[in-house]
């Protein structure tokens, strides 16, 4: 059954120092959130400095820091994306989360808070 509405598509960027671990967390994500939202991952940076060409290049809906950075780190990822771009949202998986809880623990966190982000957006 198809909904005659158009998914809007959100363009995500990643930040990320596992690259690898970002995409397969965030292919889940976009996994569960099939039907509801249509979310392309367009990047992971995986140092700070490469967030602001990134949100150039990209230009993003979303930004995720992810469990690795200190809440200092991730307070200085969300302000240089919102200088390159006034509207993106930015959200911050809890620092420790990933070691805390593993990927599993990741996928559960942001399928239960990325709705709400997203539906801020529209």
């Amino acid at each position: 059954m198809h909904s005659t509405q158009t998914q809007r598509t959100f363009r995500l960027v990643t930040v990320n120092t596992a690259p690898e671990r970002a995409k397969l967390v965030i292919g889940r994500l976009i996994k569960g959130l099939e039907g509801r939202y249509e979310v392309e991952h367009v990047a992971n940076c995986t140092k700070i400095d490469e967030v602001g060409p990134a949100v150039r290049t990209h230009q993003p809906d979303i930004l995720f820091s992810a469990s690795m950075w200190t809440p200092e780190e991730a307070k200085q990822i969300r302000e240089i994306a919102e200088r390159e771009k006034a509207d993106i949202k930015t959200h911050a998986i809890p620092q420790g989360l990933q070691v805390e809880r593993g990927p599993d623990g990741v996928v559960e966190y942001l399928l239960e808070n990325v709705p709400g982000v997203l539906d801020s957006l529209n």
